[in-house]
């Protein structure tokens, strides 16, 4: 029995060569490459600025410093994501404000109107799964009561929203290149864009502990800088990303086709969205036994999340109300394997021990 893995990141021979060429080269932080996929992510995303960085998580915190968000700050965010998402918010001593879920698992803008109060700033919505939240609602909110919009796009590189891509939308945007992400660089990594001069021109020098130029520092940062050899690595991978984002969009289709009919929810795309299915997440109450049996058959399965934000030990102190929508969903959610490096006939097995399972 062949085991079948969540995701399946691509290594090839162009990408060994765009490597060697880094190390003979001698050039290893900040350099050509890294210009280079600054430049070509910009254009991707349809924004002015792109800055690399360590993570996405960092990506994100280097976008609420250069917002200038200080501490008792509050930031509005879904409860149903990963949590470096609410971390890099308390990681610049704001107050993440939780809201609940819609139908698409991502924020609810009409919670998020009820959560504002004086102290809000911002607004973070997450574009999960590889699904745009409702831009419509949350950028109408952002504009009623002047608030700032940041994305959180680590999971939807080449998502878009009425043919616009995100990342374009808010003051900023963060994107995480970890190995599953539909944009990988082979290792952490991540990066701010943005159509902000002040902001993109911030992120440069707090990445880079705040500099001005080698000897001059502006302002306290952080080593958060980004290197050659993985910014080679997106350079191809960038280059083939509408193509495996097509590749996702297939075999998600397949699994529609081929779990037609259990019961089992299955993941929909959003009026105005192109979903790019960073994960294929299904639902059903009987997650527990049917993960077990997928494992029993070599296929791996994951659950994207199972203790929500506002549910986690770090943030307890914050006694967050109870968000019933996004308590429903996290009990119930299931991950089956998908990427652009997953064949069909995988699919297919998936799919029939998944209709094994349901007696189908």
């Amino acid at each position: 029995m062949t085991a079948i893995p969540l995701s399946r990141p691509s290594v090839d021979d162009e990408i060994k060569r765009a490597v060697e060429a880094v190390l003979d080269s001698r050039r290893y932080i900040l350099g050509p490459e890294c210009k280079a996929f600054e430049a070509e992510l910009a254009r991707y995303v349809g924004v002015e600025h792109a800055v690399l960085t360590s993570s996405g998580t960092a990506a994100l915190w280097l976008a609420l410093r250069a917002l200038g968000v200080k501490a008792g700050d509050e930031i509005l965010v879904p409860a149903h994501t990963a949590f470096p998402t609410v971390e890099a918010v308390c990681s610049v001593e704001a107050t993440p404000v939780f809201v609940d879920v819609d139908a698409w698992y991502t924020a609810d803008p009409t919670d998020m109107a009820a959560k504002i109060t004086p102290r809000t700033v911002g607004v973070l919505p997450v574009h999960l799964y590889g699904q745009p939240c409702d831009l419509a609602g949350v950028g109408d909110l952002a504009v009623r009561y002047g608030l700032w919009l940041v994305e959180d796009c680590c999971q939807a590189h080449g998502a878009a929203w009425d043919g616009r891509r995100v990342g374009s939308f808010g003051r900023a945007a963060a994107f995480s290149f970890y190995p599953s992400k539909n944009l990988t660089v082979m290792g952490d990594g991540g990066v701010l864009v943005t159509s902000d001069d002040e902001i993109g021109a911030r992120a440069r020098r707090l990445r880079d502990h705040g500099r001005l130029n080698k000897d001059v520092h502006a302002e306290i940062g952080f080593n958060l800088r980004f290197n050659e050899i993985q910014a080679a690595v997106g350079r191809v991978l960038l280059r083939r990303l509408d193509r495996m984002n097509d590749r996702r969009r297939e075999l998600a289709a397949r699994y529609a086709d081929r779990l037609a009919g259990l019961p089992l929810v299955l993941p929909s795309e959003r009026p105005h969205a192109r979903h790019v299915y960073h994960l294929y997440v299904v639902r059903t109450p009987r997650r527990a036994e049917l993960a077990t049996f997928l494992e029993a058959r070599g296929i791996q399965t994951g659950i994207h999340y199972p203790v929500p934000g506002h549910r986690q030990p770090a943030v307890e102190h914050l006694a967050a109300e109870s968000l019933p929508e996004t308590e429903r969903v996290v009990d119930e959610v299931l991950t089956l394997p998908i990427s652009a490096g997953h064949t069909g006939a995988e699919i297919d097995e998936v799919a029939r021990a998944v209709r094994e399972f349901f007696g189908g």
